[in-house]
């Protein structure tokens, strides 16, 4: 029982576009096949994005948390520095009073010696005056 070429060329072009139908499905299983793979790969890159950024957040607010404990002690430090300076300036001027106060007794008694050694000179002068006056008269 020869098959008729038309039956053979007929059972060939079914094969042939069944062939096709099938490389085609593999094509698109393939295709589905790298998409899941390239979505689950994606998912993991959100993934690690995510607790890089959750680190970073992490870091920044260990940052801040520093920069405002530096802003605390700066600010105690220059409190201490304004009272250390107004309790070194109210030493000063006591000091300086009290300097002044006793420059002052000082040129008092300068002042008073020296006239006293005016006074001793200008009574030495008339007594030895005196004496020549008398001893010339």
């Amino acid at each position: 029982m020869p098959d008729s070429d038309g039956d053979v060329e007929a059972r060939l072009a079914v094969l042939e576009r069944e062939i096709a139908r099938l490389r085609e499905q593999a094509i698109l299983i393939s295709s589905d096949a790298a998409a899941r793979g390239d979505a689950a790969a994606a998912r993991v890159l959100a993934a690690g994005v995510d607790r890089d950024v959750s680190e970073v957040r992490a870091e920044l607010r260990a940052h801040i948390q520093a920069l405002n404990a530096l802003r605390e002690t700066q600010l105690e430090q220059a409190q201490k520095m304004r009272e250390g300076f107004a309790e070194m300036r109210r030493e000063m001027r006591e000091g300086f009073a009290t300097q002044s106060t006793g420059m002052a007794q000082i040129t008092a008694l300068l002042t008073k010696d020296h006239r006293t050694r005016d006074e001793l000179i200008r009574s030495r002068c008339l007594a030895s005056n005196s004496r020549t006056a008398a001893e010339l008269a």
